[in-house]
């Protein structure tokens, strides 16, 4: 089976390709950076620069191929995309000119990436924080600029299935992180950022962190491999709707904090920064969807997943300053 995966050069496209060449699958691998500043690179795949936005390109890379994973976009962590919302809306014409390009093409199979950000705001207005379930993104109100892009394209998503019989699949991820990411340079999210910070800190016999917020934010947080896992889980079964891949481990900000510290074994003063982007006050997965439909959950604890990304950081950190 030949698969195209656009947006290869990222993190989430990046463990996948490499993922699916171990599971014998033909790859077409593809993003818009040059290949030499992507995160992976899989040599068994056929790896190519191609700005996806633009329909004719969509069109030429679909020719022959089974399916389809989308996970192109614009993004990145909350100061990324609540100063970049154009710039995150703009990817809805790679999701177009795909879905024409899988329909024209005869595609099989069409996965969507979407994003927890596509669920209403307003049930994410404290840390008191009931578990978001699939049909919580209605009646629609996502995060300004990335969350309605992903909304908007999961239901372009759901039309083609209903007017075109394009076998989509849509999964809402909910804060992945991993190593073979992005950790510093204003895109990365919370768990690189802040383990990139205790790291330095540490390393530079500093004794205080900045905070974005004043910690009590709470999220769920899933490690790569288990997205990838379950990524494949879906792209493979009979399922059309959304489904939640994520993880119910509630966490603050601050008690992130405290396992990154215990990981690095120092602890450091807090320095809160209240004016700086934090996003929606509390978020958590309600996996009970895809536990019932696809009998799956995470692996990792939020701990071992920590360790295995503080540890990778810190040995691109100690690399870079050679």
């Amino acid at each position: 089976m030949k698969l195209l995966v656009a947006g290869a050069g990222g993190f989430v496209g990046g463990h996948l390709v490499k993922k699916l060449i171990e599971l014998n699958y033909q790859v077409i691998a593809v993003d818009i950076k040059n290949t030499k500043d992507w995160y992976q690179k899989s040599d068994q795949a056929q790896n190519i620069q191609l700005d996806l936005s633009v329909k004719d390109n969509c069109y030429e890379v679909t020719k022959n191929v089974n399916g389809v994973f989308n996970l192109a976009c614009n993004m990145g962590g909350m100061g990324f995309i609540e100063n970049n919302k154009a710039l995150c809306m703009i990817s809805v014409l790679i999701n177009t000119h795909l879905l024409l390009a899988a329909r024209d093409n005869k595609v099989n199979k069409f996965f969507f990436s979407s994003s927890a950000c596509a669920y209403n705001v307003s049930l994410q207005s404290n840390n008191n924080v009931t578990a978001l379930k699939e049909s919580d993104a209605y009646p629609a109100m996502p995060e300004d600029g990335y969350g309605w892009e992903k909304l908007f394209s999961e239901r372009m998503c759901n039309h083609f299935y209903e007017d075109y019989g394009l076998d989509v699949k849509v999964a809402r991820y909910h804060n992945v992180y991993g190593p073979c990411g992005t950790y510093d340079g204003g895109r990365e999210k919370a768990p690189a950022a802040l383990a990139r910070k205790v790291i330095t800190a540490k390393k530079n016999n500093i004794d205080e962190i900045e905070v974005w917020g004043d910690g009590s934010q709470k999220r769920s947080f899933l490690y790569i491999d288990d997205c990838i896992d379950a990524s494949i889980n879906l792209f493979n079964s009979s399922i059309n709707g959304p489904l939640n891949v994520g993880s119910e481990e509630l966490v603050s900000i601050n008690d992130m904090i405290k396992i990154l510290e215990s990981i690095g074994k120092k602890t450091f003063k807090k320095k809160y920064l209240l004016d700086k982007p934090k996003g929606v006050k509390g978020r958590n997965s309600d996996n009970s969807l895809i536990k019932k439909t696809l009998n799956w959950e995470p692996k990792y604890s939020l701990k071992e997943g920590l360790e295995k990304t503080y540890l990778w950081i810190e040995e691109q950190i100690i690399k870079n300053a050679k």
